[in-house]
């Protein structure tokens, strides 16, 4: 670990591209459920790098990694659901051809984020500052089914629309007639 002073990174010892993606990629996801530090830290920090680094390493491991995002959105813990919310986001903007693949596994991953859709902390007419740090669980949601609609390709709405009755396309669709 590198400590700064904007912020602590990963040291890694070798080249990150060089990297086997099989199997460092799923370990890291695995490690979404952790809740002590450091190992929330690696996890985290450890996904985030690699999925910055391995653009077309990605789409092969998606398989992978759908098992760890499960357990990681199963727990129950705010702080995990949130992380595993903005690591999906970020795997899927992170490779153009992630978003479509990841569209078959959407009936594993799309009930547990119908369950956290409308988490939202009810306080009356006071202000709720986890919005500014990403740690609203409702928000997340939205985002995180907004960034699969957008990146999903054609049919992703569809299979949202299906798993989620609720959700509401974020995409304008003109039709002609």
């Amino acid at each position: 670990m590198e400590f700064r002073s904007v912020g602590n990174k990963i040291s890694w010892k070798e080249d990150i591209k060089t990297l086997n993606y099989h199997y460092y990629l799923p370990i890291f996801f695995d490690g979404l459920r952790e809740t002590e530090y450091p190992y929330k830290f690696f996890a985290s920090k450890g996904i985030h790098d690699l999925l910055e680094n391995g653009k077309d390493k990605i789409v092969p491991v998606l398989p992978h990694l759908i098992l760890p995002i499960k357990n990681a959105l199963s727990t129950g813990i705010p702080e995990v659901i949130c992380e595993t919310l903005k690591v999906i986001q970020h795997l899927v903007q992170s490779s153009p051809l992630v978003g479509e693949a990841l569209v078959p596994f959407y009936k594993q991953i799309l009930p547990h984020l119908n369950m956290y859709k409308n988490l939202n902390k009810n306080i009356g007419d006071s202000i709720d500052y986890s919005q500014m740090k990403r740690a609203n669980i409702g928000d997340l949601v939205q985002e995180t089914l907004q960034v699969l609609e957008r990146y999903g390709g054609e049919d992703a709405c569809i299979y949202i629309k299906y798993m989620i009755p609720t959700y509401e396309s974020c995409i304008l669709r003109y039709t002609v007639n």
